[in-house]
């Protein structure tokens, strides 16, 4: 069974830069398709960044794009968000979610399983 772990999160000034890092175990992130998600205080979780299961096609909220890349690695079972230029707004906890679809959605309601998330602080 699949299971999911984010780290990476943290407290850093607007402006700078954080890697998250979502790590599967129980089986194989080749299956799946990966999805970023983050839910602020207050605030409904929305969908940020995904990547289908090849690799071969992203997505990204209009509120990210350009500054935040989703990657991942097979090869480590890993897939990464790579976050720049980071706003005081990308305040939030952060989740990353499978789905063992082909094509990934910036919708949460097909994926499955969750990790429990990583927070991250954008603060001067």
């Amino acid at each position: 069974q699949l299971q999911l772990v984010e780290s990476g999160g943290g407290l850093v000034q607007p402006g700078g830069s954080l890697r998250l890092t979502c790590a599967a175990s129980g089986t194989t992130l080749e299956d799946y398709s990966i999805g970023w998600f983050r839910q602020a205080p207050g605030k409904e979780r929305e969908g940020v960044a995904c990547i289908s299961l090849y690799g071969t096609s992203t997505r990204y909220a209009d509120s990210v794009k350009g500054r935040f890349t989703v990657s991942r690695e097979n090869t480590n079972n890993t897939a990464s968000l790579h976050m720049n230029n980071l706003k005081p707004d990308d305040t939030a906890l952060y989740y990353c979610a499978a789905r063992a679809t082909l094509l990934c959605s910036l919708s949460e309601a097909p994926y499955g399983p969750w990790g429990q998330g990583t927070q991250v602080t954008i603060s001067s």
